[in-house]
């Protein structure tokens, strides 16, 4: 079982396993239909497409959630039953390059019970480099069963940020890019800050200038000097809209630390309410 990456060449051993559903995560958040486009053009043979808004997203209710809330969990059950995934299956999810947008349905899956979900290292960069088989036609696959095992306390809502974000005993992290972590840009959100109380975590320097993962050792020790002797249950990542935040969620697991918790409403959500406050560092 692969729970945490694997490698193309382990995905090109199983191409043909029938206990085996690779799913094409390829997203941009500037161009969302970008994503679906290159899959149309070619993906890995038998991949179906998930699509980060109209798939692993649930309705935006303005003024209310982030930019991408989860969706209800009969969606998600309905979407991996006709996938054909059920408790026999590996599960191998992939983007473009470094796993920022498929680290969400790698969540998503461990988060209902489905350990044998593994986000592919490289991705479809390094797929594409080596001229390895492609397919522009539709996966064919017998849907299955999903039987979802819902995991607890791998969530933290907004009300408990509010009350955790500067406890001692907790770790709030914020996983975007660090000028928008400072508030002095805002590329996507209405509002440029912080959480009070966040620290910071790029979730891209999890990765390497291919989109590989660094060592464990190496990711270890980041995250040692981040969290200290604060606990993965105990560590909260956010991001702009509980997308990327997961990546550091796998970065942790990989380092051999545990399974830390998100908040899925993210920075987008938390912004919703003028009451909640905002840090900015002064230019």
């Amino acid at each position: 079982m692969f729970s945490t990456l694997i490698s193309v060449d382990d995905v090109l051993a199983h191409l043909h396993d029938p206990d085996w559903v690779v799913v094409d995560c390829r997203f941009s958040l500037q161009e969302s239909s970008k994503g679906r486009e290159e899959y149309l053009d070619g993906h890995i043979p038998g991949a179906f497409y998930a699509h980060q808004e109209e798939d692993l997203s649930g309705e935006i209710i303005p003024g209310k959630t982030g930019r991408h809330p989860l969706p209800p969990l009969e969606r998600m059950v309905d979407l991996f039953s006709s996938w054909g995934i059920d408790e026999k299956v590996q599960v191998v999810v992939y983007d473009f390059k470094g796993g920022g947008m498929a680290v969400r349905l790698w969540w998503m899956l461990q988060w209902l019970g489905h350990e044998a979900v593994a986000l592919m290292d490289g991705g479809w960069a390094h797929w594409d480099a080596r001229r390895l088989p492609v397919s522009v036609e539709a996966p064919l696959r017998p849907p299955r069963t999903f039987n979802p095992r819902l995991q607890e306390g791998w969530i933290a809502e907004v009300g408990m940020v509010e009350q955790i974000r500067l406890d001692p005993a907790w770790r709030l992290v914020d996983s975007r890019a660090y000028e928008r972590y400072l508030g002095r840009e805002e590329p996507i959100d209405p509002v440029a800050g912080r959480i009070p109380g966040a620290v910071h975590h790029f979730f891209m320097d999890n990765v390497d200038e291919n989109g590989f993962f660094k060592d464990p050792a190496i990711l270890r020790s980041k995250f040692l000097d981040l969290t200290g002797d604060v606990e993965a249950g105990n560590t909260v990542f956010y991001c702009g809209s509980g997308v990327t935040s997961c990546h550091n969620v796998l970065a942790m697991r990989i380092a051999g630390l545990g399974m830390a918790r998100i908040y899925p409403g993210s920075w987008s959500e938390w912004i919703t309410d003028p009451k909640r406050p905002i840090a900015k560092d002064e230019i």
